[in-house]
């Protein structure tokens, strides 16, 4: 909004002309979801209090953990409003792109919402049915595809690119759709499994979030795409804003979420935020690189699926509890000792990632 009222101004006002650099917008961005937050959180805190809708807390999981019985949850409502709005003012609204990220924030923060509903305002043990939850993801998540398979401005419109190969590309086709509503559904569902300590998961969303912004910028710019052999998406820098956005969110959020937490983020702060990781992901042509720069989220998901098809086929537990990080509560780790390290790791894998665009 910023864009479209202040740079057609810089004939009048040269100092105006700053608008017009991606990297100016994205640092507003960041400072705005920020302050947006900080405004906000307190009155959405007490709000929430005052709902009673308490987080519920499984009696067969860490000790520790019955002591978050009861703290207010759907906190990621306010992570989505400062995220949006931050995006709304900073970005160019005429890109394509940053509506299709938007609408995959929005639309996967609604089925988070109505989950969270069901749950904690009108007490049902389950909120939805595991059919109507995935069947939402899959149907919104298919319409991004659909949208980026005919997008006419797009000649790498189905194109995969692999991480350190430079010159392999691989046509996924008619198979591009389902391709993406596959990582998309599964970013959400990885986010949403590693919502279960203070902190961790938006500390870590923070984390890639600042990876991909670097991703998405170098992946916007032609001479620098030309140069790093990574496929060109013209308009796609412009995402640099929303991750930008998406960083200020989290810091702010994470101010209020850290050990012992005010607040948690619910379903509809864990499922928009893993769906527009896995859209800003497909728009850039980086799945692969998200599977890098996502290891926590993808290391969380894998732990639960190994130990339900461990339990189911001979009956035995691999883990001591699932997610992971559980387990390395149930061994003796302090909580915030699993969340630093979890960063830890998640940093470093950041770094990964991004060094995947050089070494080609």
């Amino acid at each position: 909004m910023l864009y479209h009222l202040l740079y057609p101004l810089r004939d009048t006002f040269s100092g105006f002309n700053v608008f017009r650099y991606i990297t100016f917008r994205s640092a507003g961005a960041v400072l705005t979801a920020l302050i947006v937050t900080f405004i906000l959180a307190p009155s959405m805190i007490a709000w929430l209090r005052r709902l009673r809708v308490g987080q519920h807390v499984r009696s067969d999981g860490p000790q520790t953990h019955l002591a978050k019985q009861g703290t207010p949850t759907m906190g990621g409502l306010l992570i989505v409003a400062a995220l949006v709005s931050s995006a709304l003012l900073w970005s160019d609204l005429t890109n394509k792109y940053v509506w299709i990220v938007l609408f995959a924030t929005l639309t996967f923060g609604g089925i988070g919402f109505w989950d969270d509903y069901l749950k904690v305002v009108k007490k049902r043990s389950t909120g939805l049915l595991a059919v109507q939850k995935f069947g939402l993801q899959i149907v919104a998540s298919a319409v991004i595809g659909f949208f980026l398979y005919f997008n006419p401005s797009d000649p790498n419109s189905t194109s995969l690119s692999v991480p350190f190969l430079k010159r392999l590309f691989l046509d996924l086709g008619w198979f591009y759709i389902p391709f993406v509503v596959i990582v998309i559904v599964g970013s959400s569902n990885a986010v949403n499994l590693t919502d279960g300590l203070d902190g961790l998961a938006i500390g870590l969303v923070g984390i890639a979030a600042a990876a991909n912004a670097v991703i998405v910028y170098l992946g916007g710019n032609k001479i620098i795409a030309d140069y790093l052999k990574i496929l060109y998406i013209s308009g796609s820098g412009e995402l640099a804003i929303f991750c930008g956005a998406l960083v200020g969110a989290s810091l702010g959020f994470l101010w209020y979420n850290a050990h012992p937490a005010e607040v948690f983020m619910g379903d509809v702060g864990s499922l928009s935020l893993g769906g527009a990781l896995g859209t800003l992901a497909v728009v850039t042509k980086h799945e692969l690189i998200l599977v890098i720069v996502g290891g926590i989220f993808v290391i969380e998901t894998v732990s639960v699926i190994l130990q339900v098809g461990s339990y189911k086929l001979t009956g035995k537990r691999i883990f001591k509890m699932a997610p992971i990080h559980h387990h390395f509560e149930q061994i003796g780790w302090a909580e915030s000792k699993v969340i630093t390290r979890f960063w830890i790791i998640g940093i470093i894998l950041a770094l990964i990632s991004i060094s995947t665009l050089k070494l080609r």
